[in-house]
């Protein structure tokens, strides 16, 4: 087990990093905030204090993110971890995908004492589950897969003004839970694009393994909720509503008019579930036991769907 010491950002490339009291991760990319954060392989740097107070002894003084690291963690000598292993610090997982740089003989580390350690010391990660870390919040090797969590979001003008209750969320949650799932947020919101493409942006920047919304998936024209769905989603993923939908003509014929979609986010499966508690609980009783593996592939936790 290791301890996180400090977290350091710079808001501009170029800059030594300085220290921040929090640090919001977010999937694919790393800080919010912090310039050399995106969507490449070396989202996250880490340095072991151990280096960096015994680099101090040899007559150094230099502050931490210094080197240009943005985790400084006690516990663990970092180039000595392999590519692939993952680390883990509350809700927020990381994946080792480089030991060491190419030593860049202009930095400012190097300008200022001569020598950096960084090249030869420290690792850099991509984030694979966001959330928030703070300096003193535990590190650990982690082993196993990211554990199954979701996200509950309404679509509802009436429930947005607190004139109805969320009972088909509320259904929602229990077929979640009883499924293993940790329900991590719910959010209920009017029958908006943009702020239903917003929240479930939000909620793919975690990680969160599935975001299922119900509501607004029919004709009405305040129905939108497959096109913000659409819209924040990289592939979609038809064949999800159409098994829901498969399933419901048995019950009634107008489950032909239903719109639900489907799509993956980043590391994110959001599906579309209807409006009433009883498509909810049929519909998503169906397809929830399937999902599973469809979310562990997503998030490289298991390999292809084909049976031997």
């Amino acid at each position: 087990m290791g301890i996180v010491k400090a977290l350091c950002i710079s808001e501009r490339k170029g800059t030594e990093k300085h220290e921040v009291e929090e640090a919001l991760f977010h999937v694919g990319h790393g800080i919010v905030g912090d310039a050399h954060a995106g969507n490449w392989h070396r989202q996250v740097s880490f340095l072991g204090l151990g280096e960096i107070e015994e680099f101090r002894r040899r007559g150094a003084d230099v502050a931490l993110g210094a080197f240009g690291e943005n985790v400084v963690a006690e516990g663990f000598r970092f180039k000595e971890l392999p590519v692939g292993t993952r680390l883990r610090s509350g809700e927020v997982v990381f994946e080792i995908t480089q030991i060491g740089k190419e030593c860049h003989t202009s930095c400012a580390i190097r300008k200022q004492v001569g020598d950096c350690i960084m090249p030869r010391e420290g690792v850099f990660a991509r984030v694979l589950h966001g959330g928030r870390i703070r300096p003193g919040d535990a590190l650990d090797l982690m082993d196993g897969k990211i554990p199954l969590d979701a996200a509950i979001l309404t679509a509802s003008d009436k429930g947005a003004r607190g004139e109805r209750e969320d009972r088909s969320g509320d259904k929602a949650e229990e077929l979640l839970k009883a499924a293993g799932y940790s329900v991590k947020t719910r959010a209920m919101l009017p029958d908006d694009k943009e702020a239903l493409a917003a929240k479930m942006r939000e909620y793919a920047d975690l990680g969160i393994g599935l975001v299922l919304t119900t509501g607004g998936t029919g004709f009405s024209q305040r129905d939108v909720t497959p096109e913000a769905t659409a819209a924040v989603c990289d592939r979609m993923a038809p064949g999800i509503p159409e098994a829901m939908r498969s399933l419901s003509m048995q019950v009634t014929h107008r489950a032909m008019l239903s719109r639900a979609a489907a799509g993956l986010c980043k590391r994110t499966l959001i599906v579309n579930l209807p409006g009433s508690v009883k498509a909810v609980e049929e519909c998503l009783g169906f397809v929830l036991p399937e999902l599973r593996h469809g979310i562990e592939i997503l998030r490289e936790d298991a390999g292809e769907c084909g049976r031997k």
